[in-house]
């Protein structure tokens, strides 16, 4: 998954977008793994996903988790990973759509990196998550009702911290990223 081995925290610097790392967050189906990796790539950085570092880290999927110890025990490994991930330096990292429920995520996202929050409206993120069987919360009877409704709970949280917000309607998952790349290096987006 990632070679690098911790480090000191990041500092911000205003002037210097593209150095320090560079967090994405968002709801399910956003695109954050896919714009992640293409990010990572063409910034020639680490590329990390939290989702994966902690079944990786678990040996099991989350799923499972959520079914043995409830969101709650999901969030404080989630929480764990990302105080852990979020002081590696220059690396781009993908967090899961709750990671902005717990406010200490919230805290070490906005302080040791360039947040991106990749909007995504339900109606794209219900046909990008519609076959998807891996995702816990979204196995219920009307997984577009839930959708809406978890937005309505995060988008505040995901716009509070993040240093730019990017909508993610139109293009590639590439030319997504090579578009974040430009704005964030003009300052442009918020």
């Amino acid at each position: 998954m990632h070679e690098a081995a911790p480090s000191a925290p990041v500092d911000r610097d205003e002037n210097t977008l593209l150095d320090g790392n560079l967090f994405l967050v968002g709801p399910m189906g956003a695109g954050k793994t896919t714009v992640g990796r293409h990010l990572a790539d063409l910034l020639g950085r680490t590329f990390i996903d939290t989702d994966h570092e902690i079944e990786r880290r678990t040996g099991a999927t989350i799923p499972w988790i959520f079914e043995k110890e409830g969101e709650a025990g999901f969030r404080l490994r989630e929480e764990s990973v990302i105080a852990e991930l979020t002081q590696m330096h220059n690396i781009v990292l993908a967090t899961g759509g709750g990671a902005v429920t717990h406010p200490q995520s919230r805290r070490y996202l906005h302080e040791r990196g360039t947040v991106v929050y990749l909007y995504t409206p339900v109606a794209m993120q219900v046909a990008r998550t519609s076959r998807d069987r891996n995702r816990p919360l979204l196995q219920t009877s009307n997984p577009e009702a839930r959708l809406k409704e978890l937005l309505a709970i995060r988008d505040p949280l995901y716009r509070s911290i993040a240093h730019h917000v990017v909508v993610t309607l139109d293009g590639s998952a590439r030319e997504l990223a090579q578009k974040i790349i430009h704005l964030i290096h003009a300052n442009t987006i918020k």
